[in-house]
């Protein structure tokens, strides 16, 4: 599948999810109650985020694979860029670390999901907060701009990802540095779980390994790399009979393969 295509299709997917009620939100497959994910799911490891400070949830489309915010460093005045912003979750949380001296943009390319955050942002009347329509693979955004680039679950979703990493360096701060949590892979994972533009948009065959996530990740000046944090991820044994035959699923089990949810950080020198 192209790039474009895939594009495309993720668009669709969470422009669908932006335009869903929330009861809608929270009782589809993997969203906030759910444990399961289908064609129609959109994730299946989405973290709470309901006892931090700035949490909305009007906001909160359980879309995320961890809170990349708690390992940031985000500090009071800094210029924050959070990238696949969606509702604006992320958005909001670090409006609460960098204050009213601050500065916070979510960068977005799906309409419905940018309207959805202006909604949002106008309800709860923040003036340093703004959204702005953009591919991460080609920001509209000044260089050396950011102090902090956030990022939750969205990369895995770019099709060249050592790109995105050059625009992450590019609009950094000498100095700066990014925080992102989003899902790698360990092992050789069937290619037919890793192509199928359902799980693509929804899922984890956007993800790479994460030796290459990490080699990227150097590979585009970044240094002090640090691994916050990772967690496996249980995939429901229903999504795997549909991708997996029983040799399949039997290696898959012996930890020939594994999913992952991560967070890491590295800086701009």
């Amino acid at each position: 599948m192209k790039p474009e295509d895939l594009k495309r299709i993720v668009r669709e997917k969470y422009g669908e999810i932006a335009k869903g009620s929330e009861n809608e939100n929270q009782t589809s497959c993997c969203g906030k109650t759910a444990d399961c994910c289908s064609p129609a799911g959109y994730t299946v490891f989405s973290e709470s985020y309901e006892k931090l400070d700035g949490y909305n949830p009007d906001a909160d489309l359980s879309l995320g694979c961890g809170i990349p915010t708690q390992f940031a460093g985000i500090n009071k005045g800094d210029s924050v860029l959070d990238l696949g912003s969606g509702a604006g979750n992320d958005c909001f949380v670090a409006y609460a670390l960098t204050g009213d001296t601050g500065k916070v943009t979510g960068l977005d390319f799906t309409d419905e999901m940018l309207e959805k955050a202006g909604r949002n942002l106008r309800k709860l009347g923040y003036k340093n907060v703004f959204f702005v329509k953009g591919d991460i693979e080609a920001m509209p955004l000044p260089d050396n701009h950011f102090d902090v680039v956030l990022s939750n679950c969205v990369l895995n979703l770019v099709p060249d990802k050592n790109r995105a990493f050059s625009e992450i360096h590019r609009v950094l701060k000498p100095g700066g540095h990014f925080c992102v949590s989003d899902v790698v892979i360990k092992g050789a994972l069937p290619e037919k779980l890793r192509q199928d533009a359902e799980m693509y948009a929804g899922c984890v065959s956007g993800a790479i390994e994460m030796d290459e996530y990490l080699e990227i990740i150097r590979r585009n000046g970044f240094t002090e790399t640090r691994m916050h944090k990772q967690k496996e991820i249980s995939l429901p044994e229903d999504l795997l009979t549909k991708y997996l035959n029983p040799g399949e699923l039997a290696g898959f089990r012996r930890r020939e393969a594994g999913i992952y949810s991560i967070t890491v950080s590295g800086y701009k020198e």
